[in-house]
């Protein structure tokens, strides 16, 4: 059922940690419209890579110390340390310390609890090592998000508004569940209309939403409150603009915000790990006709990016660059596949088999080339692969994308390709379906950076628009 007032809105963790500003340029904005808005928050910055391990570099947090069966009580309490720190950062603008210091420091007492226990399950040798160590993850990325609602919902009680902490987490409830049940359960007595709910980005089901989402969990519990309770719109916050480049590669002052678009874009930008929302995320989305709202908390004046699904730019425009540096071409050449039908059916059954899912493919008579990331470009995979194949190579590569709601125009491939010729950029591959959304060009990754700027100075500078 459709709410039209109804928001449901994702506040990020680099965002979250900046929460004095957050209050004035989200929450408490516009003061004759402070309700009818549900906040679903990530954890602060940088506390889910100390639960889990980062996020980027994958540098070990406590998970691992558990998974190798090391005394996680010290690095548990170094944590509640840190999270009891962050607390008293927080006492300008409304928080109750002591309050809050109480409900982390039980949580986390409970969590080492239960991590013991599980760790002398493991011990016993009777049961699944994968499904408990699932458990603990699932455990430990509930923290995060249960301290931040909390410090949330009291900030704004203290301050002098109805606020609801709405937890997820399923803390001490035993009873079976899915994710989709529990929200229903703890949103079927709250109304939205009269208090700010602040609900953690974590949700416990039997499904486990980590099993599939992993780290974008929080994004997926931001998309199902939003269908299940029908909000007129979903909006990400974030620390800046989803823009035309990458302001760190580009230049700030050659990029600008994107306005309008649609969920194609979305997944294009999702495709190669920019990801305005997670694609399981935003799909849900997408099917309920629900728009998503990307803005930058910082700049609160700006209307910011709107992904809706049936827009389309009424005249051809690059509306994106973006790209992967973290990509490796797999080269299968085999002189047998020439007017083979179905030789590739055999490529693609090993990518499921490791499960891999490719972002390109390139392919001529008697050669095909998969465009994967590195991080998939395992030795098992290569082994299988010449196993099978006659010649079978690798390279490191960068993809570049020119993407946009509606690209469809004569030449722009010829002045995309040109931008690179003259940049003295050779093009490995290039690809571009006929629904013109997007076109990728495999360079070599040396010429990363080099090539997103030329791109972005040919297709989306101002006397290029």
């Amino acid at each position: 059922m459709s709410n039209n007032k109804l928001r449901v809105e994702k506040i990020g963790g680099t965002t979250m940690s900046r929460f004095g500003e957050v209050l004035d340029n989200v929450i408490l904005r516009d003061k004759n419209d402070i309700y009818n808005r549900i906040f679903v928050v990530s954890a602060y910055s940088g506390i889910t890579n100390e639960l889990l391990e980062h996020k980027k570099t994958g540098q070990p947090g406590i998970y691992q110390t558990f998974a190798q069966n090391e005394d996680i009580e010290p690095a548990m309490s170094k944590l509640k340390d840190r999270l009891c720190e962050l607390n008293h950062s927080f006492a300008g603008i409304g928080l109750n310390v002591k309050t809050a210091d109480q409900f982390i420091c039980e949580r986390i007492a409970f969590a080492v609890n239960i991590l013991k226990s599980m760790d002398n399950v493991l011990s016993s040798g009777y049961v699944n090592r994968t499904e408990v160590l699932l458990a603990a993850r699932e455990l430990l990325s509930s923290i995060g998000e249960m301290h931040s609602a909390f410090n949330s919902a009291i900030i704004l009680e203290n301050l002098g508004y109805s606020a609801t902490f709405v937890d997820l987490s399923g803390w001490q409830d035993i009873r079976e569940r899915t994710i989709d049940q529990r929200i229903h359960d703890n949103f079927n007595e709250i109304e939205p209309s009269k208090t700010i709910c602040f609900a953690t980005g974590y949700t416990k089901g039997t499904e486990g939403i980590m099993r599939e989402f992993d780290r974008g969990y929080s994004e997926v519990t931001f998309s199902k409150i939003a269908v299940l309770l029908g909000a007129a719109e979903a909006i990400i916050h974030k620390e800046y603009h989803l823009c035309s480049g990458d302001p760190l590669i580009i230049g700030e002052d050659k990029v600008h915000p994107i306005c309008n678009t649609n969920f194609d874009v979305a997944d294009q930008l999702a495709d190669v790990g920019m990801e305005a929302i997670h694609p399981k995320a935003s799909k849900p989305l997408e099917t309920a006709d629900i728009p998503i709202r990307i803005k930058n908390a910082f700049d609160p004046s700006h209307s910011g990016t709107l992904f809706t699904k049936d827009y389309l730019c009424p005249h051809s425009k690059t509306e994106v660059i973006t790209g992967s540096s973290e990509v490796t071409c797999l080269e299968i050449h085999d002189t047998r596949m020439v007017g083979e039908v179905g030789f590739d059916m055999q490529i693609m059954r090993l990518l499921l088999d490791h499960h891999i899912s490719y972002i390109n493919k390139a392919t001529n008579a008697n050669t095909i080339d998969v465009i994967i990331y590195e991080k998939d470009c395992t030795p098992e995979l290569i082994h299988d692969m010449r196993e099978h194949f006659e010649d079978v190579d690798t390279q490191d590569v960068a993809i570049v994308c020119a993407i946009g709601s509606n690209i469809a125009k004569p030449g722009i491939l010829a002045k995309a390709t040109k931008a690179l010729a003259d940049a003295d950029i050779n093009i490995l591959t290039v690809s571009q379906t006929s629904r013109q959304t997007n076109m990728q060009f495999t360079i070599d990754r040396d010429h990363f950076v080099l090539a997103q700027r030329a791109l972005h100075r040919a297709l989306c500078e101002e006397n290029n628009a």
